[in-house]
């Protein structure tokens, strides 16, 4: 139905309200429609704050019963931070439920949906199915693996460098590009890089946008090499960093807590931190995502673990030559064309002079 689309393309835009806030929670946005007018909206604002359901009918000034719900993600049927939606839902009496995506969490799973029909409500599910499971690619992958879903994002040249033959990377792509990365670094729970990175470029690594949320600050570390007056480390009050550490030295740890850092000591694979290990470490704790900003050593080494999900490559327009300049991959590489792996590509987009492409690993 028509109907059906026009007001889920609705609760999807204030479902996109929730980005950055409610990590590692699924966003979700809801309208209510009552005699073909929207009688009351809402989204899930922030982690641990009311379902979108829920905000949705706080916002009717009118009777919702007989009413319709649309929501871009099943109504839960569990006790979390908050009770179970179906319960407001049947409390409300709501006539009929339209709901995008269906939620893979096992406490979900069709369970929501089930109870509803169960009740006498009518539900249609899949109206806009693509979309409502675009918006959470990132929940979806978290809930299905409890590992974070790593975007690995780098900026290169038409000839494919990512720093001169000095090293010098400042800059490789404009302004409108740089902005568009501030506004991923503020999707993602995190951002991680190699201290390699850090002792080159002393990075910031943090989110510019005015109101944005600041991201976990992960940095691998094999033998605790950043520097205490590194910018990541002397914010670290300030900004979450999280030091991930071969080194076994508790001495030099506690300088690091010292400043505000976590330290996390893990195992080791071949020389460097294990990066299969820090993946469920780091899910464990409730990263459901990362920004991966490294250099050429950890992008290979993060390819060679499969932890890499999707790709934001940068090309800026402009040569740096150089046969010793770096590339974005290093590593061991491939042997055969054919057995490199595969990227579908989402989108190509230009930020000025620059082009960002987006894609999934296959």
């Amino acid at each position: 139905m028509k109907e059906d689309v026009f007001f889920m393309e609705r609760a999807l835009a204030l479902a996109k309200k929730g980005t950055g806030r409610v990590n590692p929670n699924p966003m979700v946005g809801a309208v209510i429609v009552k005699d073909g007018t929207i009688i009351g909206e809402g989204w899930h604002e922030r982690f641990g704050g009311l379902h979108a359901e829920r905000n949705a009918l706080a916002a009717c000034q009118v009777s919702v019963a007989g009413a319709t719900l649309y929501v871009t993600l099943e109504p839960c049927c569990h006790y979390g931070k908050t009770p179970p939606c179906t319960e407001a839902i049947l409390e409300h009496h709501i006539a009929r439920v339209v709901i995008g995506s269906l939620d893979p969490n096992p406490l979900v799973a069709g369970k929501g949906m089930r109870i509803l029909r169960e009740k006498g409500i009518s539900v249609a599910e899949g109206v806009l199915k693509e979309k409502c499971d675009g918006i959470n690619e990132v929940f979806f992958h978290y809930i299905r693996t409890k590992t974070p879903y790593v975007t690995m994002k780098y900026a290169m040249t038409l000839d494919g460098k990512i720093a001169t033959r000095a090293g010098h990377s400042k800059w490789i792509t404009g302004n409108p590009a740089r902005v568009r990365v501030h506004e991923d670094r503020n999707r993602h729970m995190s951002i991680m890089t190699g201290v390699g990175t850090v002792l080159t470029d002393d990075p910031m690594l943090n989110c510019r946008l005015p109101g944005g949320r600041q991201p976990v600050r992960l940095i691998l570390d094999t033998h605790l090499r950043t520097p205490l007056t590194a910018q990541v480390i002397t914010t670290a009050g300030e900004i979450p960093t999280w030091l991930l550490t071969c080194c076994e030295d508790t001495e030099k740890q506690e300088r690091y807590r010292e400043k505000g850092c976590q330290v996390l000591k893990m195992a080791e694979k071949d020389g460097h931190v294990d990066l299969c290990q820090a993946m469920k470490l780091l899910g464990e704790r409730g990263i459901d995502s990362i920004y991966l900003e490294g250099g050429e050593r950890l992008n290979g080494a993060a390819l060679e673990a499969g932890i890499v999900r999707a790709v934001h490559c940068y090309i800026g327009a402009k040569f740096f030559g150089g046969s010793d300049a770096r590339t974005p991959v290093g590593g061991n590489g491939v042997e055969l064309p054919g057995q490199a792996p595969g990227v579908e590509i989402r989108d190509v987009t230009f930020y000025g002079e620059d082009i960002l492409v987006e894609g999934v690993l296959l």
